[in-house]
């Protein structure tokens, strides 16, 4: 058993000094994580009979595509994922402890847009975070794209997704605040 853990530390799998501290307050866990392709909000709670995480809640940010939302990987998308994710499995609990694994915490990166999502979705989170509203709405990814609207080449190799799936670019925060009112109002029905 030490020698797994001595080789998961070593691979930079788990920092167990951290996951200690987390398992210790006896809180659910929001558990956020990116891959290359989609953002996961999980609510994790310890099984102490079992002795292991038992997840409680899961969303993935795929299922955007249900409320109008195409982009997969960037701010707005894990703000949205929080938000569902909140709106979800408000019922499980009201306050909950980030758990960002060995993501490192700077200001208005995907796992803190996604737990700002989770603020604004009304559940109480113990951590402070820090995510600039423009940021979340997409405005930084339309003006990017207006920069680089002039060379076409590379216009088509960075957006080359949006463009792919007809998502306009330039509407970005228009097109985030009805998938925000549309997460809201199917949530609001469902209950």
């Amino acid at each position: 058993m030490l020698k797994r853990i001595k080789k998961r530390r070593a691979k930079g799998l788990t920092n167990y000094k951290k996951r200690i501290a987390l398992l210790k307050g006896n809180y659910i866990r929001a558990v956020i994580r990116k891959s290359n392709r989609n953002i996961l909000v999980q609510f994790v709670i310890l099984d102490e009979k079992e002795r292991s995480d038992k997840i409680v809640g899961s969303v993935n940010s795929s299922i955007l595509k249900n409320f109008g939302w195409e982009p997969k990987r960037n701010i707005p998308t894990a703000y949205l994922t929080g938000l569902l994710a909140a709106k979800k499995f408000q019922d499980k609990g009201n306050e909950v402890v980030l758990d960002m694994g060995l993501y490192k915490p700077i200001k208005s990166s995907i796992i803190y847009a996604a737990a700002k999502g989770i603020v604004d979705g009304g559940i109480k989170l113990r951590n402070n975070i820090e995510v600039d509203e423009n940021r979340i709405k997409g405005a930084h990814i339309s003006s990017y794209a207006a920069i680089l609207k002039s060379d076409e080449k590379q216009y088509k190799n960075k957006f080359s997704s949006y463009i792919k799936s007809k998502f306009d670019i330039n509407k970005i925060s228009e097109l985030f605040e009805v998938a925000k009112m549309k997460i809201n109002e199917a949530q609001t029905n469902n209950k």
